[in-house]
């Protein structure tokens, strides 16, 4: 069975857009057959411990001779990379937070790109999920676009890409909604035409990548 493992981090309960844009997706993928399966792993309802040990960034046989991270953290690792192995899609719910990641989602991050596991580390390959389709969902509430004077301030996309697609090898999708404060900020009411047309794009965009991975 086809199984989905959706990630939001959007600490708004009631009025976010990734999370909205992320409940798209979800619909289109279920759509497709009671064989279509979800899995959700909500980082800001559960949130995962802070990173603690920096031996647990590396595979067990990389750790130093005297490492002894803590069983729970080890345990906790385990399942969290178990669970990204065994979906074949990954949807990540990525708001930006001060023009970075929000930083329950960088704890999951931290968890499972562990070199020698879920990354190459040395001569044999370690990419368990190289080639496996990740769409990463980005809203952010201005405009950070390709060729503006902002566009350098996007801390969130970069990073996803760089661990999803570079180190772990999955072939990485990126659907961004800008401008999600226009409806509430007066300064940007100039630009709510555009606003609504970038979220209806962006939720096009997510239905059709769900009804094709």
């Amino acid at each position: 069975m086809p199984q989905l493992l959706r990630l939001d981090s959007s600490a708004d309960l009631t009025g976010s857009v990734s999370r909205a844009l992320s409940d798209a997706f979800v619909a289109a993928w279920t759509s497709r057959g009671d064989d279509h399966t979800v899995v959700v792993r909500d980082l800001h309802r559960d949130p995962l411990p802070h990173f603690g040990d920096p031996d647990l960034h590396w595979a067990p046989e990389l750790r130093p001779a005297d490492a002894a991270p803590d069983p729970a953290a080890v345990a906790l690792q385990e399942e969290l990379i178990a669970e990204l192995i065994a979906a074949d899609v990954l949807l990540v719910g990525a708001p930006m937070y001060n023009y970075s990641l929000p930083s329950t989602l960088k704890v999951w991050i931290d968890n499972i790109h562990v070199p020698g596991t879920t990354t190459t580390f040395g001569e044999e390959p370690t990419q368990p999920v190289a080639g496996r389709p990740a769409v990463i969902v980005s809203s952010r509430g201005a405009v950070y676009d390709a060729g503006t004077p902002t566009a350098d301030w996007d801390h969130t996309v970069p990073p996803l890409r760089l661990v999803l697609g570079d180190a772990l090898g999955m072939q990485v999708d990126v659907v961004t909604c800008a401008l999600t404060l226009a409806d509430t900020v007066p300064t940007l009411e100039p630009l709510r035409e555009r606003a609504h047309a970038e979220r209806a794009a962006a939720e096009e965009q997510l239905r059709e990548l769900a009804l094709t991975l």
